[in-house]
């Protein structure tokens, strides 16, 4: 049985790509035995195909799942969880802002927790980018009712029920947290270390999907509300 699947949706990183690889094997190197790192090829028009393909000849610990062309993070992200075999499935970005020895951070709490959010303390990011991240998190914890500090942080962990729980939308990846509570699970949120990006830029965009973020938090906090609440008697 796998240990930790590790789920990374990739998107025109090829400046990224092998860094990504050695960095998470050297974090996972003489702690983890039974591990996968299943790489989610989101229609990249660089390299990135072409690295991947190289990687996965090299060890068979890594999978690749190549889309036909872009359809966003969450299906990256969905697909990827969706492949993965791990009884634990950890989320991080290409990009390398987290770092993967983290994962370690957020580890100890499984077991009591079902799903815990990297919280990025010290951000390395734009201004504008850490500005419409908080701002992003406020209007989404006002319309759903919530108090996570950090949905967007890339770096998350969380239990094979969890992950089964999930039936992701589009832009639903903004709000795993949420639904994790909404479907019966524990969240915690763990401070974890926050890098520059080396490599590359940002490829989903700042101010793009806030339009549709604002959107999704009205239907996640309708469905909050129209969900069924019941208790069993005993």
């Amino acid at each position: 049985m796998i240990r930790l699947s590790i789920v990374v949706p990739v998107y025109n990183e090829e400046g990224n790509i092998y860094n990504l690889y050695l960095s998470v094997t050297e974090a996972l190197k003489g702690k983890i035995e039974n591990y996968e790192i299943v790489l989610v090829n989101d229609g990249s028009k660089d390299r990135s195909i072409l690295l991947l393909n190289e990687i996965v000849q090299m060890d068979s610990a890594v999978r690749v799942i190549h889309f036909k062309k872009n359809y966003g993070q969450t299906a990256a992200i969905s697909a990827g969880i969706k492949s993965s075999k791990g009884k634990l499935i950890a989320l991080m970005d290409a990009d390398l802002q987290t770092d993967p020895r983290d994962i370690f951070k957020l580890m100890p709490f499984i077991g009591k927790i079902d799903f815990v959010n990297g919280r990025r303390v010290e951000r390395k990011d734009s201004r504008l980018k850490v500005i419409s991240s908080r701002t992003g998190d406020k209007v989404r914890n006002w319309i759903t009712g919530e108090a996570v500090y950090d949905a967007g942080c890339p770096l998350k962990l969380f239990t094979r029920e969890v992950a089964d729980s999930f039936h992701l939308y589009n832009g639903m990846h903004r709000f795993l947290p949420t639904l994790a509570k909404m479907n019966g699970f524990s969240v915690i949120e763990v401070s974890v270390t926050h890098h520059e990006r080396k490599y590359g830029v940002s490829k989903y965009g700042v101010l793009k999907g806030a339009y549709a973020g604002f959107i999704d938090a009205m239907v996640i906090g309708w469905l909050k509300k129209r969900g069924s609440v019941y208790q069993m008697k005993n």
